[in-house]
């Protein structure tokens, strides 16, 4: 059987219960995907495995974004694993519906005592850590029901393990769907884990509820960071064609840095008519005076530029500022 043949016949087959498109082993072997089938399909390359017992078709597969692979591969554990252990980190995160930036595929597991080596896969990682009953809840996946840590706990757990950037973007989203500071600062006070609890700390003081994604919440560690001057955040300013929304607005100097994240614009509307929305709303606020930093991901991966820009528009919109630059980015 050549590839096109064999491709024809997993498409054929592919079971229609696949969770964004992952099948066990035991749901193709039900809908007629044979072992013979299976193990030619993975070794020609038109099924890849994402962990022992769990696939999706390649072409399904190569057409997802880095960041959606990453979730995939987790759904891929959660169905083929039946693991012991709670999900927990950016695992929990993904699970619970949280945004997540640069936290890679690996799959997180916490277990009250230290887990054993048998199977251990080098794309999961084990944590230790007793969890009371209100620090669980269930997710489900697909046909399951799957313990995950509360998003109080994946907060402060994600605060712990990853830098102020990766862990911001997961609390500033849960803040946004209710989880508070003084929920998490109670939990942190009751947890016995020394370990990455002053990063904890850190953490509830750099949250905001009013980041809509993940390039703001970058956006805004980056800013607090240069130890400029700090812009509102979601300022809503009335213009002669109805009030605007900006990411970030000095309104003392009238002047507004966006985050280009692009998909806000297409998302939910046509291309055409998302541009052409987008240039009346600039030239309504450029009418009122106000000026724009337009920023995207590859500028946060070069902070020194980028402070450098916001620096001089400041200056050019007349805050006065010291001459010396952050030493951070200096």
């Amino acid at each position: 059987m050549n590839t096109n043949q064999l491709e024809l016949q997993v498409a054929s087959r592919w079971p229609a219960a696949a969770v964004r498109g992952v099948a066990t082993s035991g749901m193709l072997a039900a809908s007629g995907v044979t072992n013979k089938i299976l193990t030619a399909a993975t070794r020609d390359g038109v099924i890849v495995r994402l962990h022992r017992g769990a696939y999706i078709q390649a072409g399904q597969w190569a057409a997802l974004s880095p960041w959606v692979r990453d979730d995939v591969t987790l759904i891929g554990h959660v169905m083929a694993a039946h693991s012991a252990g709670v999900y927990s980190h950016s695992s929990a995160a993904r699970l619970l519906g949280f945004r997540t930036w640069g936290c890679g595929p690996t799959v997180h597991l916490t277990h009250p005592y230290p887990p054993g080596t048998s199977g251990r896969s080098l794309a999961v990682a084990m944590h230790r850590q007793g969890l009371d009953a209100g620090q669980v809840v269930m997710v489900r996946v697909g046909p399951l029901r799957v313990p995950v840590t509360a998003a109080a706990q994946t907060v402060l757990d994600c605060a712990r393990l990853f830098d102020l950037e990766r862990a911001v973007i997961i609390g500033d989203h849960a803040a946004r769907n209710g989880v508070t500071m003084g929920e998490l600062g109670e939990l942190l006070d009751a947890s016995g884990i020394k370990r990455g609890a002053a990063r904890a700390r850190t953490l509830l003081e750099r949250l905001d509820p009013h980041s809509e994604s993940a390039g703001e919440s970058r956006t805004r560690v980056f800013l607090t960071a240069t130890g400029l001057p700090l812009p509102e955040l979601q300022l809503e300013i009335p213009t002669r064609h109805g009030t605007h929304r900006v990411d970030f607005a000095w309104r003392r100097y009238r002047l507004i840095l966006e985050f280009d994240g692009w998909g806000k614009y297409f998302d939910y509307r046509p291309t055409d008519v998302a541009i052409a929305k987008e240039r009346q709303r600039e030239k309504d606020l450029m009418e009122l005076g106000w000026r724009f930093i337009r920023i995207t991901w590859a500028d946060l991966d070069d902070p020194v530029a980028l402070e450098q820009r916001v620096h001089d528009a400041l200056l050019r919109a007349g805050a006065a500022l010291p001459i010396r630059r952050t030493a951070l980015f200096a």
